[in-house]
């Protein structure tokens, strides 16, 4: 079977070798080159021929933005995954690099001995092992299956896509579907731009309000709701404690924080809590659903779209048994299909939808079910 080869790019030594052995660890994973700034990258693109490019965003010569908007200018698709500082600047850089066409991007480590590096290296082989798959299959007519090692928690899930052990049987509606007043969004590997597309085309006339669960770190959230606000006809914010849920708004969960929604006799409003990880998530789409479900029933919209793991199956299938519409992003556009493949196999999942018609899907029933 063959592996997923991976372009490291960035201009520290040290970096280079931590992520290397990153790869080298990971069965299914190879290193295709190494290059010190991206114009090294782009001489060395057409000869290693990589199925996924890390690239660090600070580097001399030809740094990451720079490279980004060569690769777009010569048509290179390989997907690429940033090296990101938390610092405040680096937020807003990373932003631009999704604007500018990265796939995704994780946290850099402060170095070996650092105590994030478990959690930096499982999500950087997730990134590589969901796009580089997708590459090589589109891309390259591979076949590509790689086991998904857990380097940290014992209790997330193994293996690239998340099982169901058991086949459930289709779930059974408790009351009839009603209004749809909310609107609840659970996703996570590939989310980024899959968003950035969604709410591009959106309907601007739309009457219910929308709450986001994006698995991304602490201080990037704020960023990434900006620069989706500049393209999105709706509001687009990080939510705040208290924050009023309200037609022509969408809020996403602050990373490192729960978010849950509470009626209240003049309005719906948010929570946001430090509770225990949910699946291995702080947010979690479990937790955000759990609260549609009790708070709305059969008065809402779930949508689960792509992601690794399982994180929001078990309660859009909550949701749907009260009664609320669910729709799940189907396999061919997901960049993981794990999230809503989960949740379909759980009979959560109404229907099952591409991620170029999401937006029209969404908008169509939340017209046609408004208040």
């Amino acid at each position: 079977m063959d592996s997923i080869s991976v372009l490291i790019v960035d201009d520290s030594v040290l970096m280079r070798n931590l992520v290397g052995r990153i790869i080298e660890n990971t069965p299914g994973l190879e290193i295709a080159d190494k290059a010190m700034n991206g114009m090294f990258a782009l001489e060395k693109i057409p000869k290693c021929n990589p199925d996924v490019i890390v690239l660090d965003i600070e580097m001399p010569v030809m740094n990451g933005l720079e490279f980004l908007k060569e690769r777009k200018k010569r048509g290179i698709d390989i997907p690429v995954i940033m090296l990101s500082s938390i610092a405040k600047e680096g937020s807003r850089v990373t932003m631009e690099c999704l604007e500018l066409g990265a796939a995704d991007f994780v946290t850099k480590p402060s170095g070996s001995d650092s105590p994030d590096i478990g959690n930096v290296a499982q999500r950087l082989v997730e990134l590589i092992i969901g796009y580089g798959t997708k590459y090589a299959l589109v891309h390259k007519n591979r076949h590509v299956s790689v086991p998904f090692p857990v380097i940290g928690d014992k209790n997330k899930t193994s293996g690239l896509l998340s099982k169901v052990e058991k086949k459930f049987a289709p779930v059974t509606p408790v009351r009839a579907n009603g209004k749809i007043e909310i609107i609840a969004i659970g996703i996570s590997t590939g989310g980024p731009n899959a968003l950035r597309e969604v709410f591009s085309k959106i309907d601007p006339n739309l009457e219910q309000p929308i709450v986001v669960v994006q698995h991304m770190p602490a201080g990037f959230t704020e960023e990434f709701a900006r620069s989706l606000n500049q393209i999105c006809p709706l509001e687009v914010r990080e939510a705040k404690e208290g924050d009023i849920v309200k037609k022509g708004r969408i809020l996403i969960a602050p990373g490192n924080k729960h978010i849950v929604v509470e009626r209240k006799p003049l309005a719906t409003v948010v929570h946001l809590t430090d509770d225990d990880l949910c699946n291995g998530h702080r947010p979690s789409a479990d937790v955000l659903f759990k609260s549609v479900a009790e708070q709305f029933q059969n008065r809402a919209l779930g949508v689960i779209m792509t992601g690794m793991g399982r994180d929001g199956a078990a309660q859009i299938t909550e949701m749907r048994k009260q009664g609320a519409y669910t729709l799940g992003q189907d396999e061919n556009s997901s960049i993981v299909y794990g999230m809503p493949k989960v949740a379909f196999e759980m009979g959560g999942v109404q229907k099952q939808v591409s991620l170029s018609d999401m937006a029209n899907e969404i908008s169509t029933l939340a017209r046609l079910h408004a208040v």
